[in-house]
């Protein structure tokens, strides 16, 4: 499909509700190439806080979207390794500074001039963007579209806290969450060898074993760390809620030299005593996604190891409904937008 206008879905003022706009496509600058969107994720949490003009730098009219999946449709000047037709990925990785010491070693997802698509610059609710080059992921030919667009963002951020953390194959690591990124948590988990384990409300046992968890915690019913401890100790708690509480409560069931990964951030407290952390040298840190080459891995790794992420779709000019449906939690587990294009 050729692209003659960028339909783009707009939100005016904070809060208020999707519009669509037919735009002029722009061409990209120096070192930006333009991607035609094929599919882009809602994020809901980060989505929501963009579109109700809570988070820091965001000016309206807001086009939402940082799990972007499509093609590149038209490069800029300066642009090097990247040809129009590329499958690519972009995520909340939109671009850094290049010169800051988060820069320099690797870890531009901490830049203090990082730029966000829907933030810095119109994001994937739309039929094309424009973003710098520094952003792309290639996607590979295993993954369609709307299976690469959750991982650019959901997906990266449990991959790379997960690869990063303390644990190897064959330790315990636990999941505490089994919502849009818990649900890949544990696929991942599982397909990196670890001895897994899902935390969540409720009966989801079932589910828990379906995405690959060898054990399941009910944290309604079961003291969360004696469970833990009962299995050895977890090496590692992810924590994909945004629960400080429920986070905090795993901190006893964590082995020697056991690590509580948080990735699922809010601003409430983790309360914690100097005496839990300092018996057995247990580390408490938070976890940002990642860069476009740590997109990349994840993507690679996820086509080759089957893990997917659970979606329903719906296209570009739902995107209110569809929107409104994710952040009521009405979806299991990610909502995807699709173009046509």
């Amino acid at each position: 499909m050729s692209i003659t206008v960028n339909r783009q879905m707009q939100i005016a003022a904070p809060g208020a509700g999707f519009t669509l706009v037919e735009l002029p496509v722009h061409e990209p600058g120096v070192n930006q190439v333009r991607v035609t969107v094929e599919a882009c994720g809602v994020c809901t949490h980060s989505d929501m806080l963009v579109g109700a003009g809570h988070f820091p730098g965001v000016t309206f009219p807001v086009v939402l979207g940082h799990e972007i999946a499509g093609r590149v449709d038209a490069v800029g000047p300066g642009v090097t390794g990247w040809s129009v037709g590329d499958r690519v990925a972009v995520g909340w990785y939109g671009g850094s500074c290049g010169h800051c010491d988060a820069c320099r070693t690797g870890e531009g997802i901490y830049c203090e001039e990082l730029q966000v698509p829907s933030v810095s610059y119109p994001g994937g609710y739309a039929d094309s963007v424009v973003v710098p080059v520094t952003t792309l992921a290639a996607i590979p030919d295993e993954l369609t579209a709307a299976e690469a667009a959750p991982l650019a963002c959901a997906g990266v951020t449990v991959f790379n806290a997960l690869r990063r953390s303390a644990a190897r194959p064959g330790d315990t690591v636990a999941i505490l969450g089994l919502g849009g990124l818990g649900h890949l948590g544990v696929q991942f988990a599982a397909k990196m060898g670890f001895r897994t384990v899902a935390i969540a409300r409720g009966d989801k046992a079932e589910l828990a074993r379906q995405l690959g968890a060898s054990h399941y915690i009910d944290s309604t019913t079961a003291d969360v760390a004696k469970e833990l401890q009962a299995l050895g100790g977890a090496k590692v708690v992810l924590s994909t809620v945004s629960s400080a509480a429920a986070a905090a409560a795993t901190i006893d069931g964590l082995g020697l030299h056991g690590e509580l990964v948080l990735a699922g951030l809010s601003m409430e407290k983790v309360e914690a005593s100097l005496f839990q952390l300092g018996h057995g040298g247990k580390r408490v840190y938070g976890h940002f996604s990642g860069i476009s080459i740590d997109t990349q891995d994840t993507l690679r790794f996820a086509a080759q190891t089957g893990v997917r992420a659970w979606t329903e779709q719906a296209p570009l000019e739902e995107a209110g409904s569809a929107f409104a449906r994710a952040t009521s939690g009405d979806v299991r587990f990610r909502m995807v937008l699709t173009t046509g294009n």
